[in-house]
């Protein structure tokens, strides 16, 4: 078995991330199975080519019967902590009680948790977490209820969350910075509805978000959307060597996890997708849909969709809400229109059964 790669200083490239990785490769065997490499061991130039399969888009092209793959992606980033298949349709909903008044009170707790995960097949992230996972939980409310989220500080440098939408200036999460060992309660109302990502506000800001510490809060209209089944996709990068530049990419925060466990959906089922964007470093990332259109609602704060397209681009904090239906059973596929993100993890299947 080969050693997990634990990065903590410069020594991986987006090249031999291809490696490590190990895009699909068809059965034939005409390409050689390609093995990690520690970040610490000196490669030649002739071995580094050698090892990485440079112009291979994963699946692209290919049966999917008749591909195989040289690596498997990690079940978990760490263990004991929630599979990206549970995460992607897991949402809190807080401890709820009544007001006086009758308005819905929901308080959460959000403790940073600095912690070594797993990102792809044998590496190893020293991660800033909330809760344990990179991206932390999907916080969930209705426009109108009271939010109360306590941030618990379990590092050792200061935190802080802000949260995108409209609150106090002493709720925003920029100038309350939290010290080691302390914590602070977030209390505003929820409003508007939307999508809403949330994030460490801590200079140097790109390294705090690029190490893990970010999420996504869902604020329910109201009246609710038509029943539809929900998931969240929140699009990430690693940069495994900290020179600015990542190395994988991820929904949900494991490369090719949803590649090599595809997500199983119905014909004519309602598919209803809250996308965010927390890449660092890249200007912006994307989603694209195979074999189908999706309806288009920018950062969900509209009930009327002013898109139908099979591809989007986000920068960082964008986000929005996709709607599609598959009307034939198959594979397919979903993953960044950028080819290089795609190669290095930010790729998937949606399984649609009859």
């Amino acid at each position: 078995m080969v050693r997990p790669i634990i990065v903590s200083r410069k020594g991986i490239s987006r090249r031999k991330a291809l490696g490590i990785l190990g895009a699909a490769a068809v059965v034939s065997g005409s390409i050689p199975t390609i093995q990690a490499v520690s970040a610490k061991q000196a490669i030649s130039a002739k071995d580094r080519n050698r090892l990485v399969p440079i112009g291979m888009v994963p699946v692209h092209g290919v049966d999917p019967a008749q591909i195989k793959f040289r690596t498997k992606a990690p079940l978990t980033q760490s263990p004991g902590s929630m599979d990206p298949m549970t995460y992607l349709e897991h949402f809190d909903y807080g401890k709820t009680t009544s007001l006086p008044d009758g308005t819905t009170l929901r308080e959460y707790r959000l403790a940073v948790v600095p912690l070594d995960i797993e990102v792809a097949t044998d590496i190893v992230f020293p991660a800033w977490t909330f809760n344990g996972t990179a991206p932390g939980p999907t916080l969930r409310a209705v426009e109108g209820d009271r939010i109360k989220i306590t941030l618990v500080n379990g590092d050792d440098r200061s935190h802080t969350i802000h949260f995108h939408g409209i609150h106090p200036a002493d709720m925003d999460g920029v100038f309350e910075q939290v010290p080691p060992g302390g914590s602070f309660l977030y209390d505003f109302m929820a409003k508007p509805f939307g999508v809403f990502p949330y994030h460490c506000h801590t200079l140097p800001l790109k390294k705090h978000i690029m190490k893990g510490l970010y999420g996504t809060m869902i604020i329910d209209p109201k009246t609710p959307r038509p029943p539809a089944r929900e998931m969240v996709m929140v699009m990430n990068g690693f940069d495994l060597d900290f020179d600015g530049e990542n190395e994988f990419y991820t929904i949900n925060g494991i490369a090719n996890y949803y590649l090599e466990n595809p997500i199983n959906i119905r014909v004519g089922e309602k598919i209803r997708i809250y996308l965010s964007n927390m890449t660092e470093f890249d200007l912006i990332n994307s989603f694209h849909l195979h074999a189908n259109m999706f309806h288009y609602y920018p950062n969900g704060t509209m009930l009327e969709p002013n898109e139908f397209t099979d591809t989007i681009m986000l920068c960082q904090g964008q986000r929005g809400i996709v709607e599609f239906t598959y009307n034939e059973p198959g594979q397919y596929l979903v993953h960044a229109h950028q080819s290089e993100f795609a190669e290095l993890g930010w790729i998937g299947i949606f399984d649609v059964k009859p």
